[in-house]
């Protein structure tokens, strides 16, 4: 199932609740998909990066190459957030007056820790990422964060178009009042030097800035949007473990995305017990069961694709390519 899924689309996002084996499913199957012949960019948005671990080797906030047709990236959300502010800031102090650029280094240095702050930086960085990588890639496949945060920031490109577009109406609403004004100054002389004069200019010269910077991101939040609600490209897989609590994080990440209007195509449950392997395994896989059980009964109509518990850790590009092909056969 994940497989198939993976072959047809051109953005994959792998989610569920910490520790239920999220970035091994995801790199196995980028590997996989490389192996087919297919350029594929594996990405961890998990600031708990767990790709150079799996992998026993440096990944980091530059892409770098894993295997034949597949090319790694962690994103850093502390490096993303301090290069996101050196961007805003910038762009501020070339659109304020160059008296105010103390205040803008003083409201960037605040906004460090403000809330949502990582999460829209990181979500910049994730547009960059898709919208760059669908020209130099056949698959993105993101290794993303633990269920609540992901699903924050699942809804974010929605939400964040909107805001943008608000804002470009209260800016087209200002230049329609500042052209008003113009008019104004021109039946009176004096008050069109003294009040208008060049500041009127330099504003609107700021203003038309000031357009240009948010239609830009409001066509970055747009593209995203458009991607990750595109069932014909992307789909979000839910892995989990046959467990009360990742069943029930399952379920309400589930019903959360499809409010932000994005397709789950599909579980996988990891670290499944046998039921061949003493009275102890068979008596917690009866268990895990009836957790599915309720699963399939809250979700019906997504596809199941079930991994056997392993006896070792998956570490490294050959343990990857043994767990790519368990994917194949499950």
């Amino acid at each position: 199932m994940l497989l198939e899924l993976a072959a047809q689309r051109r953005v994959l996002f792998i989610g569920g609740k910490g520790g239920v084996g999220k970035t091994t499913v995801a790199a196995a199957t980028a590997l996989q998909q490389a192996g087919t012949g297919r350029r594929v960019l594996l990405v961890s948005t998990d600031p708990a990066h767990n790709l150079g671990h799996l992998w026993n080797r440096p990944i980091g906030a530059s892409i770098v190459r894993l295997a034949a047709g597949l090319d790694g990236l962690e994103l850093d959300p502390e490096l993303t957030v301090r290069s996101h502010l050196n961007e805003v800031g910038a762009a501020l102090r070339r659109l304020m007056p160059p008296h105010l650029a103390g205040e803008v280094d003083k409201h960037m240095a605040l906004s460090r820790d403000a809330p949502g702050m990582h999460e829209a930086a990181l979500l910049e960085r994730i547009a960059d990422t898709v919208t760059q990588g669908l020209d130099r890639y056949d698959l993105l496949v993101f290794d993303t964060a633990p269920s609540g945060h992901t699903s924050r920031l699942m809804a974010l490109p929605e939400m964040m178009t909107a805001w943008t577009e608000g804002l470009l109406q209260r800016q087209e609403r200002s230049k329609r009042f500042g052209d008003v004004l113009r008019n104004l100054g021109k039946d009176d002389a004096g008050l069109g030097e003294s009040i208008l004069g060049r500041e009127a200019s330099d504003g609107d010269d700021r203003q038309q800035r000031v357009r240009q910077l948010l239609y830009r991101r409001r066509e970055r939040f747009s593209q995203l949007r458009d991607v990750i609600q595109d069932r014909q490209r992307c789909a979000f897989i839910i892995v989990l473990a046959a467990e009360r609590l990742p069943v029930l994080e399952t379920i309400e990440l589930q019903a959360q995305l499809q409010r932000s209007g994005i397709d789950v195509a599909g579980l996988v449950v990891n670290k499944r017990s046998p039921s061949n392997a003493g009275a102890f395994l068979a008596e917690r896989r009866a268990g895990e069961q009836r957790h599915l059980d309720s699963l399939q009964q809250a979700l019906p109509n997504l596809p199941i694709q079930q991994l056997p518990l392993l006896a070792e850790d998956v570490v490294g590009e050959a343990a990857l390519r043994a767990f790519g092909a368990r994917l194949s056969q499950s």
